[in-house]
């Protein structure tokens, strides 16, 4: 058998995994100058893109389940930053809509992009090959090649 597959030095997920933590890491001081964690900023960010969406269509975006969201949408419908409501046509489903106390956070939020694009040693054709290598692993992250 050879175990060398499993050192740490032999896998993708590891520097995946600590480059996140690290992303996200560096967002931080200044998500904490808007009064947001990194999860609220992302979700913030589709948001502002579409306004209203339901927290299904939110969650396919971000990458998360209901029982991530729905706590983490409670704090910020209770911020003012966003409301949530019964589908009238579909009660199973709840939409989540932009209020404006959450589109004026956009003003304060509009330059984190640059600020951290500062503390990351990439430059911009680096950023965009690894952008397309991620959303590449996220595209099939739903195919399992050993079923």
């Amino acid at each position: 058998m050879n175990y060398d597959r499993l050192k740490l030095e032999n896998q993708l997920c590891f520097p995946l995994y600590a480059c996140s933590r690290e992303i996200v890491r560096m967002y931080k001081p200044f998500l904490d100058e808007i009064g947001l964690t990194y999860t609220q900023y992302i979700a913030m960010m589709v948001l502002w893109e579409k306004k209203q969406l339901t927290v299904k269509q939110l969650g396919e975006l971000l990458y998360l389940d209901s029982g991530t969201l729905t706590p983490l949408l409670k704090k910020m419908e209770i911020s003012g930053l966003l409301s949530r409501s019964r589908d009238k046509t579909d009660e199973r489903s709840v939409i989540v809509t932009l209020t404006k106390q959450g589109e004026e956070l956009k003003e304060q939020a509009v330059l984190i992009p640059e600020k951290i694009t500062k503390c990351v040693p990439l430059d911009q054709e680096e950023a965009k090959q690894l952008y397309h290598l991620l959303y590449k692993i996220l595209g099939s992250s739903n195919r399992n090649p050993d079923k």
